[in-house]
């Protein structure tokens, strides 16, 4: 136990000493038992001593004067995001369903009850900057960061300041942390990717507590308009219409067999089991192969091709309902048959919009911002088997033995980068994500309302809102589709099989104690340590993610993953509709103040979500539960590929500095706004000269470039490094 810690327990023994001296060797020697007893404990963050007249004495280990003050610069990356309600969102005054009216400045509901129940008093410092700029602003100097005893930053920032002492190491204080302590011991990957040193004094410290939001379940999926897929693949005889456009030249090239039988493993129609399909392509060829060799063509006919195709490739599987390849429980398709449904999408914008728009195919929510737009390459991991597009550090993943792998390194990205700009050369991904310009920022919810957006890859609630907030019609459906089938290689040999690298785990934020902060204050220490650990217990859970109990109906619960979880008041639904459209993550940080940080079940983004939400997710979740889609386990595997990549691994101070100095690869892969994204570039320009600039570089020297020339290599050898070291210090000290 770290020398702090113990101080703590002599002190609390002494004060217990002094209460029970009257009271017999007895009493004091069953005070000191519960007192060695704090170190192993996991159930409560108390000491109890034996009871002396019908009263016992209570003292807990954290204990804070009541009204201790935090000045706290916590938020959600913007300023209606944070503890208190912002203009914008209180306006002239918000009355919630617990009957109180809001006004801005007012702390929200969670962040009320948070100091009604522990006792502490919170200055908002937070001024609505993103983690990383908002670790900045308080680390800027020393006199900066006293004026504060919490702030949010991101992981590895967080970890970066716990090593240059900026942070309070929270595992000096986890085994007066029970909650956060019995959380952690059940997740050994959770716990590694927050151990933020593995040598010296600080050898198993935590910088910042973890933030999760949903854990150990499946993050984002495609999403089609499953409606214009049963228009156009359903019924019985030929399709037709009235008018059509041509399809584009051809440019993509077949990704799948163009000849023999592939067996895919789907569920069921009804959901009750797994069977096997397979897709003959002596029978049937290749769609995309079919196509091309027809060239150019009416939408009409390429609805056909594709229509012949499905009922001689599965054997007349799907029947007269070939939409079910897509949008069934029993799914199969991959990212040949996709191109061919895009390509018969974009050409009958005449059938499937009334207005007469040009349809688009593949979309993001934001064109004209880079952390939604990076969904594009993300989904180029599922569609063509590489790993690293959606790692939950950098672009990193392991291979079978545990050697770390980084995309942005590797051939196979940069070729399914270019299957992606194959397709932009078709136009099938959407002219205004090719535009990229902030002068034309449309939206998924434009794409939807205005019929002109086909598929995107996003996250399942709050995107099929858009069914029932007035932005479809009746009759239209935009749903989660299955994980498509593509060759993935895990190691033990190439296989045709569903992967998803969109995992949720820990994620790269959070909440961390500044260390000139509390300085010697002993009571801001523990009152922050105490918040910390009450977000992990049972109460402190349903607390940061539904809000207070005036929010909820505890009386009535539903099974959630084997955990039962209350359901939301219907006063708090009617709001979640009239305030936020149905976004459920919106309003919980924008109104209630809860999903801020910690960990967020997802019951209640569950339950928020629409009849079409759920069909889509059920028919994903119940493939994942048979096993046939696979994913990052939360675990250290047999066969390292399927282990998850921690969100941070524990680099040394000089080891940091070194990684800073790798500015190429720092900079020329952001996700923020407009700025330079090497993969978007290569989606969007493909080979041309306009990547080999002082800002990009062309696709075809991308790999080795970036390994050999922007210190990929370098990079690599000191993630390998801090893994190797974790994966040893683990092994010896996490039980």
């Amino acid at each position: 136990m770290k020398k702090r810690v113990l101080k703590r327990l002599m002190a609390v023994c002494a004060a217990a000493l002094v209460t029970l001296s009257a009271c017999g060797d007895s009493a004091i020697d069953d005070a000191i038992k519960s007192a060695e007893s704090v170190n192993n404990s996991t159930e409560s963050s108390v000491i109890e001593s034996t009871e002396q007249g019908g009263e016992q004495v209570v003292v807990d280990p954290l204990a804070f004067k009541e009204g201790t003050v935090l000045r706290m610069a916590c938020g959600y990356n913007n300023a209606k995001t944070g503890l208190r309600f912002d203009a914008d969102v209180a306006k002239e005054g918000v009355t919630l369903a617990d009957g109180i009216t809001y006004h801005t400045g007012d702390f929200k509901p969670t962040w009320v009850e948070v100091q009604k129940t522990l006792g502490f008093t919170i200055e908002d410092k937070y001024e609505g900057d993103k983690d990383v700029d908002n670790f900045t602003k308080w680390t800027a100097d020393a006199g900066t960061l006293a004026s504060v005893d919490m702030f949010s930053g991101s992981a590895s920032q967080l970890q970066q300041g716990g090593a240059a002492g900026q942070v309070v190491n929270i595992a000096e204080y986890l085994d007066m942390m029970p909650n956060l302590k019995a959380f952690l011991a059940d997740k050994p990957i959770v716990r590694m990717a927050l151990t933020g040193s593995v040598e010296g004094d600080d050898a198993g410290a935590i910088y910042a507590s973890p933030y999760f939001d949903g854990l150990d379940d499946i993050e984002k999926m495609p999403l089609m308009r499953a409606d214009w897929v049963v228009t156009l693949l359903d019924g019985d005889g030929e399709f037709t219409a009235a008018s059509s456009d041509k399809t584009a030249k051809p440019v993509y090239q077949p990704y799948m067999p163009t000849s023999g039988k592939v067996e895919i493993e789907v569920v069921k129609a009804d959901g009750s089991g797994v069977e096997k399909v397979t897709k003959n392509y002596d029978a049937a060829g290749n769609i995309v192969a079919n196509m091309n060799a027809k060239g150019s063509m009416s939408g009409v006919e390429a609805v056909n091709m594709l229509r012949t195709y499905i009922d001689q490739a599965y054997n007349g599987y799907y029947g007269t309902t070939r939409s079910n390849l897509f949008i069934g429980q029993n799914a199969a398709w991959d990212a040949d048959e996709m191109v061919a449904l895009l390509r018969c999408v974009v050409s009958n914008s005449a059938t499937l919009n009334a207005n007469g728009t040009k349809v688009q195919g593949l979309f993001s929510r934001e064109e004209a911002n880079n952390s939604r737009r990076a969904d594009i390459y993300r989904i180029a991991g599922i569609l063509f088997g590489v790993r690293g597009l959606e790692s939950r550090q950098d672009f990193l993943y392991f291979d079978k033995d545990g050697k770390l792998h980084d995309a942005r390194t590797e051939e196979a990205t940069y070729a399914a980068l270019l299957r992606m700009n194959d397709m932009v050369k078709e136009g099938l991904i959407s002219a205004d994500f090719v535009a990229s310009s902030t002068d034309v920022n449309t939206k998924s919810d434009n794409y939807l309302k205005d019929d002109f957006g086909f598929m995107s890859y996003d996250y399942n609630q709050t995107q099929t809102i858009f069914n029932e907030n007035g932005t479809l019609q009746d009759g239209e459906k935009y749903m989660a589709v299955m994980i498509p089938v593509a060759r993935w290689n895990d190691g033990t040999g190439e296989k045709f099989m569903r992967f998803t690298e969109s995992w949720r785990s820990a994620k790269p934020g959070g909440w961390a104690i500044s260390k000139p902060g509390v300085g010697d204050d002993e009571d801001k220490l523990h009152a922050a340590l105490k918040l910390i650990d009450y977000a992990y217990s049972e109460e402190g859970h349903i607390l940061m993610s539904y809000g207070p109990a005036a929010f909820r109906d505890d009386a009535n619960t539903f099974d959630f993953y084997g955990e039962q979880m209350p359901h939301i008041s219907a006063k708090n639904y009617e709001d979640l509709w009239k305030l936020a459209k149905g976004n459920y993550t919106n309003y919980a940080r924008q109104y209630l103040g809860s999903t801020l940080s910690f960990n967020k079940t997802q019951a209640f983004e569950m339950e928020c979500t629409t009849a079409v939400g759920k069909e889509g997710l059920k028919n994903v979740t119940t493939a994942i539960s048979y096993g046939l889609i696979k994913h990052p386990e939360l675990s250290l595997e047999s066969n390292m590929w399927y282990t998850i990549v921690p969100t941070v691994l524990p680099t040394s101070e000089t080891d940091n500095d070194t990684l800073k100095g790798y500015t190429e690869l720092s900079g020329s892969f952001s996700t923020n706004k407009l700025e330079n994204n090497i993969l978007l570039n290569v989606i969007i320009r493909g080979t041309t000269a306009e990547n080999n600039t002082a800002t990009g570089i062309a696709a075809s020297q991308a790999a080795s470039t970036i390994m050999n020339d922007w210190h990929g290599k370098q990079y690599l050898a000191i993630k390998q490094q801090a893994w190797e070291s974790l994966k040893d210090y683990a092994a010896a000290n996490f039980k």
